[in-house]
């Protein structure tokens, strides 16, 4: 049994390699100049995206809920090579503020060609106590708002034959203790997302749709959560920003960051019985 596992898992990465040397190139070229609006880039990989887009020249709005910490982010974006950035404060749990964070970005850029939903809102690290407000809250802020920018942006992404990138996790694709909230949100956005590639698809859109799954990163709030409860290693934020940003520029359907989310994905359905218990909790948690 043994050798059969290390057969599957070396013939699994044989595949994921092939894949990748395969996938097209990325012209960093290509973004000089493109519209972007990035979300929850106040912090973390959000932020961290648009510092990448700012060195490759493009025009840039940012939003979060902290307009001073925005203000900060943007005025870095200018100094790295941003031909425009600019930023908007919103609370994403709103009715509201989506449909505006959208409607500043196209008034301000003239149109979208990269629309990258990468927001989350805050959430334990506990068993689930039966709070269904926070859970109600949170799939607002976590799923609902993607739904509704993306609808708002798509007229324009179709006009630019543009890409709608969406953040999301691991734990969207397998479910670990002590996230209840989080990871129904993640099932959410790959659910919706996956099901709206198909669509666009079928209706020969010019819109591409990139969802990335994400394993541990070195973000502040990541950090924070899992201190003194799990060991693992984190992945840095800034490369997992540059790989969001090649697959949606280069049309891909989906990213797996670091590699490893991939075979735990996919593990998930050969060994259910280990996958949830100890794999997916000791080595991945957030974004």
């Amino acid at each position: 049994m043994g050798r059969l596992i290390k057969l599957l898992l070396a013939s699994i990465c044989v595949a994921f390699l092939a894949v990748k040397w395969t996938s097209p190139g990325f012209d960093a070229e290509s973004l000089r100049g493109a519209r972007v609006l990035v979300t929850g880039a106040s912090t973390g990989i959000g932020e961290q995206i648009a510092y990448h887009y700012a060195r490759y020249g493009a025009q840039i709005v940012i939003t979060a809920r902290r307009e001073k910490v925005l203000q900060q982010v943007s005025e870095k974006c200018l100094s790295l090579g941003a031909q425009k950035a600019l930023y908007i404060a919103g609370d994403m749990a709103s009715e509201s503020d989506p449909d505006k964070v959208v409607d500043f970005a196209l008034a301000k850029l003239g149109g979208l060609d990269y629309l990258v939903l990468n927001h989350i809102g805050s959430s334990p690290f506990s068993m689930w106590d039966g709070d269904v407000e926070h859970t109600r809250w949170l799939m607002k802020v976590n799923f609902f708002s993607y739904v509704q920018m993306a609808w708002k942006a798509l007229d324009s992404l179709e006009q630019s034959k543009g890409s709608l990138v969406i953040v999301s996790s691991v734990l969207g694709k397998m479910p670990a203790p002590f996230v209840a909230p989080y990871t129904s949100t993640k099932f959410a956005l790959n659910g919706f997302f996956g099901a709206l590639q198909h669509e666009l698809s079928m209706k020969k859109s010019n819109v591409s749709i990139s969802i990335c799954t994400l394993g541990l990163i070195d973000t502040d709030s990541a950090m924070e959560k899992i201190r003194g409860i799990i060991d693992a290693k984190p992945y840095p934020a800034t490369e997992a920003a540059l790989n969001i940003i090649i697959t949606g520029a280069t049309r891909q359907l989906e990213l797996y960051y670091p590699w490893s989310t991939y075979i735990m994905n996919l593990s998930k359905d050969w060994f259910p019985s280990t996958t949830g218990k100890k794999t997916c909790f000791f080595l991945v948690y957030l974004k």
